[in-house]
């Protein structure tokens, strides 16, 4: 029954490959746990956690650890996609878009271009 409350948790951790993950039920509490790639990934799972129980829920126990917290994500640039679209994705703010220019300068000549395929490392900012 509690599993079936959080199933888009469970169905999000399958499509992001969450590595040594596994789920178990007990006494009305459902604990789950494993190791996301990136802090992002991580906070994509407690975003969706908190979405269905609120802030601070009592019927799920997570312990999500994270394989690479040298960055914050990867990125595999998509047709139509610029440097301040991709940090409004991931930090919620156009305007640092920099900071991914940054972190990519040995792979882009320039902020204002880039190609779909584009292999891009989000920092932690």
């Amino acid at each position: 029954m509690i599993k079936s409350k959080y199933q888009s948790v469970l169905d999000l951790g399958e499509k992001l490959n969450i590595q040594n993950g596994d789920v178990k039920e007990e006494n009305g509490q459902l604990k789950v746990w494993g190791t996301a790639k990136t802090p992002y990934e991580k906070n994509l799972l407690w975003d969706e956690i908190k979405r269905i129980g609120g802030e601070n829920p009592t019927d799920i126990m997570a312990d999500i650890k994270v394989a690479d917290s040298s960055v914050f994500a990867h990125h595999t640039v998509k047709s139509g996609e610029s440097l301040s679209k991709i940090a409004k994705q991931y930090y919620g703010n156009a305007n640092k878009y920099n900071a991914i220019f940054e972190a990519n300068r040995g792979k882009l000549k320039s902020a204002d271009l880039i190609h779909p395929g584009d292999e891009l490392v989000i920092p932690n900012i």
